[in-house]
């Protein structure tokens, strides 16, 4: 199973407020990525993050503007880069907004009132990030910043098909950075969640969740802060189960994602069922109930009846004629042939019309 993420911290905005933390917030989450946990790949962009390499060999610049974030999107994810059991981590930290029902992410250019011109959609981004081919996304959002220049601040209420979102807050409160601690309180919560280990960890989304609502509210009263609750939407509901951290997975949290995996095939929902149990192969690959259902699962999919191909057929036996049949020419219209005396030649005219007939006598030879 491959991991990667792309990260972004926005600290500098020409137009609003500028924040404290943000930058801070994705260094240290790509540092836990990259040197923790070992993830395969991870794009940073903040004010000050190195150049990347684009898949053309390019150098491209990540500081986090409206055109270089759009450029990548466009770019990394125009063609697959990962498979089915492979994990993309998304996370953001900077301004967002909730506008007509969508939810926006602000770059750092981003201006109050041309929103759809200078921001980027929420559902843009996961668009694009599914086509990476990645089966497990999931959205870390810190984007419910103090602005007085949004009317409405939530961001993370909108449901993306397919796709984990964790939001900071939930849609009527705000997200607070401590600069005792130089990091939002959400990034603090969520890093010292997921370096918990022993029996107590959050290796799955269901636990991680339950951690952060307890945490994220502490830190804030710990730091005279108003209340801030977690805000999370499962896409579909059974990957509250699915495992983030492998390292730190049970036996128990194997067992449940199995159990998922075994009430997906039942009701016939087949490659979702398959997905599952891949990546419980691949945390247990020495179980030989494990590959066995495994294998059932597949070959249940390939015995699957292929759908035949429409036929098209004719309305009716007209309509058959009309498509099959050359078409005749056209009867020439009859001119009357009269005399100015009123003589009929129409006869004679057909007459004339009819082939000519030649027969041959024998001619006697002359005396």
């Amino acid at each position: 199973m491959a991991n990667h993420g792309l990260i972004i911290g926005i600290n500098q905005y020409k137009r609003l407020k500028p924040l404290k933390c943000a930058k801070q917030d994705a260094v240290e989450m790509a540092r836990y990525c990259r040197d923790e946990i070992n993830f395969d790949e991870v794009f940073l962009f903040t004010d000050e993050s190195d150049p990347i390499t684009a898949p053309n060999g390019s150098q491209q610049e990540t500081k986090p503007t409206y055109t270089n974030l759009m450029a990548f999107l466009h770019d990394f994810f125009e063609s697959q880069r990962l498979e089915t059991g492979d994990n993309f981590w998304f996370f953001f930290s900077g301004h967002g907004l909730r506008h007509q029902g969508q939810d926006y992410l602000v770059p750092s250019e981003g201006h109050p009132t041309l929103i759809e011109r200078t921001t980027i959609p929420l559902n843009y981004v996961t668009q694009r990030l599914r086509r990476c081919g990645a089966d497990n996304i999931i959205l870390f959002l810190d984007a419910c910043r103090n602005e007085n220049d949004f009317s409405n601040k939530s961001v993370g209420w909108q449901k993306q098909q397919g796709v984990i979102t964790i939001a900071s807050c939930s849609p009527t409160e705000e997200s607070y950075e401590i600069p005792e601690l130089q990091q939002g309180s959400f990034t603090y919560s969520l890093l010292e969640a997921l370096r918990i280990q022993g029996e107590n960890n959050c290796a799955t989304v269901e636990r991680l969740c339950n951690r952060l609502r307890e945490r994220i509210p502490e830190i804030n009263r710990q730091h005279n802060k108003p209340p801030q609750t977690l805000h999370s939407i499962v896409e579909p509901h059974y990957k509250n189960h699915l495992i983030l951290l492998p390292k730190q997975a049970t036996l128990a949290d194997i067992g449940l994602l199995r159990e998922e995996a075994l009430d997906l095939e039942g009701d016939g929902r087949l490659e979702e069922a398959k997905q599952l149990m891949r990546r419980v192969l691949a945390l247990d690959p020495t179980n030989p109930k494990v590959l066995k259902v495994y294998d059932r699962i597949t070959l249940k999919l390939a015995q699957q009846p292929v759908p035949p191909s429409p036929k098209t057929e004719p309305i009716n036996r007209e309509s058959a004629k009309t498509i099959t049949e050359t078409p005749k020419p056209a009867a020439q219209p009859e001119i009357e042939l009269k005399s100015a005396k009123g003589i009929d030649y129409t006869k004679l005219r057909d007459l004339l019309k009819r082939p000519l007939r030649i027969s041959k006598r024998t001619r006697k030879p002359r005396q």
